[in-house]
């Protein structure tokens, strides 16, 4: 039979119907399946046969069936699948953080007002007992809050380094299937006479996406129909047939801190810093943006509590009328050395003032020759430290402390300071025993029955803590403009010294104040305080410390520094949601372009099905038609 006629025309019609029905069966089938693109049956016209007539054609034939496609919208999902899910991830944890600080029953502020109240409350009964014992309760209460506080920072921070090996893990799983899938698609079309796997390229596609929500990907497409896969810096994660896993590894300086490895020939690397996208980079981004800073921030409010509280306190007298001691147990400042460095230097960081401290942490490096290179990592802002080859050495002050270092360093030795991250961990309480409460000064001060003047000398305080503080010490005036000073244990120490109303006169670490006009021969005496115990001086002015600015740089208060902190954490909370939202917007958008291209659309596939089923029984007509003309031709020849 002629390869034009009609029975070869209408059989290549019935058979291209019939594939083409078969393709939008499996459009159909595959409406609801992950990652499905609709795929459409290529028609092309067999080659047309010459005859003396011209050219006759010999039907149609299947050219190939197509995945519907485009590769930006499809990338265009990928990004914003990332995007998203590491905003959604971010959004998540600060919200827990979010609600933990601003709780009024679990936050720092209920119990830091709490206190300064039951300070309050000893300021106004200094003998009473009751009073005392609820300044210890409270105390206690405020250590206890700080602690809470911190354990969670602690769990929250446990929980990340768990979802960080969870995400590897997840990543190499889906790192080793895009490998395998690219060798079956690199090998599909020799076995296929050319043609593209239409469902293995699917099955990659989903297995990209998935990656995206994981960590942000870029692909490279690649000749032999393989797709190399990159993250972070252009590192390669699928490369070809061969996948490189990732790995969790401990940080260098701090063992319980994890980060995401990668393999450098014989070296794993810390790429956590160079990752992004995915959940995985919300959950680095997290850490390093909102979780360090809190717990350095309330770390910094701890210690510097501590160290005031301790100051003044010291400065005062208890009810056995000695002088007070440590109220808190002061927060220690971290340092840890990196694990590789070879050297055999240590180095301790110790407080100078709390005032100065900031919420960063810092980087010193030996760098050789006696330098060392401090770097603040909030700002990457360096100072350069010269021992002079004097060890131990210790440096000036900078952002509240000094550090000690001894011999030993070899050039590219690190060690990283935290200065405020375990503040709030290691507050702790020293005084326990009420009667040790140093309410009262530890000085006394009045003026000689025999003064001839109206002059005045005002109570007096503490101001720095002196071997010499209660010593009695007289102030004569030799003149009403000049006055001498006398320790009785120690002698004379000023002489003619000149006198204004009202200025402040410090000796022997207290300070008073003279006022009025003073006479030839008027005495005034600072001494100890003898039987103080309704004496409030100290337990007022431990009170003013919570108005005080005493952080930042003389900028905060305790409340002010706790307030900006919840204030931080909101912002960022409210921030990553409204970010939250628009990438989900923006990802719906892009999935609902993708899905307008490759997405199955079943009142289309219907039409379609409808149109095919006419073609099909068109060409089955012809075929039939032509059935009978050549029976007809065959009965014609017989008879």
């Amino acid at each position: 039979m002629p390869a034009g006629d009609s029975l070869s025309i209408g059989i290549s019609g019935l058979l291209t119907s019939q594939r083409s029905l078969s393709t939008v069966s499996q459009n159909i089938t595959n409406v609801n399946t992950e990652g499905y693109s609709r795929q459409r049956v290529d028609v092309v016209t067999n080659t047309p046969q010459f005859s003396g007539d011209g050219y006759i054609g010999t039907g149609v034939a299947v050219g190939g069936v197509r995945r519907l496609y485009d590769d930006f919208l499809t990338a265009q999902v990928q990004t914003n699948t990332a995007s998203y899910n590491q905003t959604e991830n971010f959004y998540t944890l600060t919200s827990r953080i979010d609600n933990l600080l601003a709780d009024p029953q679990a936050g720092l502020t209920p119990s830091l007002q709490s206190f300064f109240n039951a300070v309050q409350g000893v300021a106004n009964d200094p003998s009473s007992g009751a009073a005392r014992q609820v300044l210890l309760s409270e105390s206690g209460t405020l250590v206890d809050r700080f602690h809470y506080i911190d354990q969670r920072f602690g769990e929250l921070r446990n929980g990340v380094n768990a979802e960080i090996q969870n995400r590897v893990t997840e990543i190499n799983g889906l790192a080793q299937s895009l490998a395998s899938v690219n060798r079956d698609i690199s090998v599909a079309p020799g076995r296929a006479s050319g043609n593209l796997p239409n469902d293995l390229l699917d099955k990659r596609d989903t297995l990209i996406a998935q990656l995206s929500e994981r960590v942000a990907v870029t692909t490279v497409p690649q000749d032999d129909g393989s797709l190399n896969v990159f993250i972070g810096n252009g590192q390669a994660l699928v490369a070809g047939f061969r996948a490189q896993s990732l790995s969790v590894m401990s940080n260098q300086f701090d063992a319980t801190r994890l980060e995401v490895g990668y393999q450098m020939g014989t070296d794993t690397i810390n790429i956590s810093n160079q990752l992004s996208g995915g959940k995985l980079g919300g959950l680095l981004d997290f850490r390093n943006r909102v979780l360090d800073v809190a717990q350095n921030t309330l770390g910094r409010v701890a210690i510097g509590l501590a160290d005031n509280f301790n100051d003044q306190h010291k400065l005062g007298q208890d009810l056995n009328g000695a002088l007070g001691g440590d109220f808190f147990k002061a927060p220690s400042l971290q340092v840890q050395a990196r694990s590789l460095n070879t050297g055999t230097s240590a180095v301790t960081a110790s407080l100078a003032d709390a005032n100065g401290l900031t919420t960063s942490d810092y980087r010193l490096t030996y760098t050789g020759s006696n330098n060392y290179t401090l770097t603040r990592l909030s700002d990457n802002q360096t100072s350069t430290i010269n021992t002079g080859g004097s060890y131990p050495y210790t440096s000036a002050v900078i952002d509240g402390f000094s550090l000690n270092i001894t011999a030993g360093a070899a050039v590219n030795d690190s060690f990283l300071i935290q200065p405020t991250r375990q503040g709030a961990q290691t507050i702790g309480m020293v005084i326990n025993d009420a009667k040790g409460i140093a309410a009262a000064a530890p000085i006394r001060t009045s003026a000689a029955l025999a003064n001839i003047s109206a002059a005045t000398i005002s109570p007096g305080v503490a101001n720095a803590q002196d071997p010499n503080l209660r010593n009695t010490v007289s102030i004569t005036f030799t003149s009403p403009g000049l006055f001498d000073v006398v320790d009785a244990t120690n002698g004379t120490l000023a002489t003619n010294v000149p006198y204004v109303s009202g200025q402040s006169i410090s000796y022997n670490g207290w300070t008073a104040k003279i006022s009025g006009s003073a006479a030839t021969g008027d005495v005034f005496s600072v001494g100890a305080n003898t039987s103080g115990v309704s004496d409030n001086r100290n337990a007022l002015l431990l009170g003013q410390l919570q108005k005080q600015q005493t952080l930042g740089g003389g900028t905060a208060t305790y409340q002010d520094a706790y307030g900006e902190l919840v204030a931080n954490v909101g912002t960022q909370a409210h921030q990553a949601d409204i970010t939250r939202n628009a990438q989900d917007t923006l990802r719906k958008q892009s999935i609902e372009a993708r899905d307008a291209v490759s997405g199955v659309n079943l009142d289309e596939e219907a039409a379609n099905m409808v149109r095919l089923q006419q073609a099909y029984q068109a060409s089955a007509q012809v075929i039939s038609a032509t059935n009978t003309l050549f029976q007809a031709l065959i009965f014609a020849i017989r008879r």
